[in-house]
């Protein structure tokens, strides 16, 4: 990813320079201390939602998937969902780039990543999308159950143990409105998820997700995801392609992917 020397999205929180950012502590009126995670981040290895039973190259490639808890229903899917991507036609809703990744794969997009915490609420920030997930740490339960519907990035409401932010989600939009990721991995709208989110070093950062899908999962799905921290001073750059601009669709149906210089890089180009 290209790092632009430009002014990006208007962050809450200043990026701090140097040991300054390091040194750098938030205190709730209780007076705990939790951790700073002050800085710009970027996911480890590629956008295949669960590295640990990856077969295959990268989300997207022919051939490539994971070990998902499915049903029999619902692995019929995702297999059919695997001819599409091997087929160059899997109907990704990002496409177009008209909607935002939703949650969890929110966690599982390229380009940076802001992890804010506040004594009252917490934000993960996306450059690709943009996504923005709430997370609500003031004492407040998840709305009573006729007040909730389906959204892109759900309820979300945590507490921190130790130094790590831990919060369940619920409210999601499943398939066809929201994926997983472009293995063709999709989950439906009865998804909860439970994370604890949490700094490993200075330099890593971890999401340990575990998925609930009554309709679509016969156990739990456990995933952990990991985060490098980037040079201080980098800013996230605000952007949306709500013109399809980058991946727009061929004559005969195909997904193209224009690089950094405009020019479609797919070897097919029909």
């Amino acid at each position: 990813m290209k790092q632009f020397p430009l002014a990006g999205l208007a962050l809450t929180l200043a990026l701090m320079g140097g040991a300054a950012a390091q040194a750098q502590t938030i205190t709730t009126k209780e007076g705990k201390v939790l951790p700073d995670w002050t800085g710009v981040w970027t996911m480890t290895g590629n956008t295949v939602f669960d590295q640990a039973t990856k077969v295959g190259t990268a989300a997207g490639a022919p051939g490539t998937h994971e070990t998902i808890p499915y049903n029999k229903e619902w692995q019929a899917k995702y297999t059919a969902n695997q001819k599409m991507v091997d087929d160059d036609r899997w109907p990704d809703p990002q496409t177009s780039c008209g909607i935002v990744a939703g949650f969890p794969r929110a966690l599982n997009v390229p380009d940076t990543y802001e992890f804010v915490n506040r004594p009252e609420e917490s934000w993960i920030l996306t450059e690709n999308g943009p996504n923005v997930v709430r997370i609500y740490t003031d004492g407040r339960a998840h709305p009573p159950s006729d007040e909730v519907w389906p959204t892109f990035t759900g309820d979300s409401v945590g507490h921190w143990e130790g130094d790590t932010l831990v919060f369940d989600t619920i409210g999601l939009q499943g398939w066809p409105h929201t994926i997983v990721d472009r293995t063709g991995a999709i989950h439906s709208d009865s998804l909860s998820t439970v994370t604890r989110m949490h700094r490993i070093d200075a330099n890593t950062f971890e999401a340990d997700i575990t998925l609930t899908d009554p309709v679509a999962f016969t156990a739990p799905w456990h995933v952990v995801k990991r985060y490098r921290r980037l040079p201080t001073g980098t800013r996230l750059y605000d952007y949306s392609c709500a013109e399809n601009n980058r991946n727009e669709i061929s004559p005969s149906g195909k997904t193209l992917t224009r690089g950094s210089d405009g020019k479609i890089i797919d070897k097919d180009k029909k």
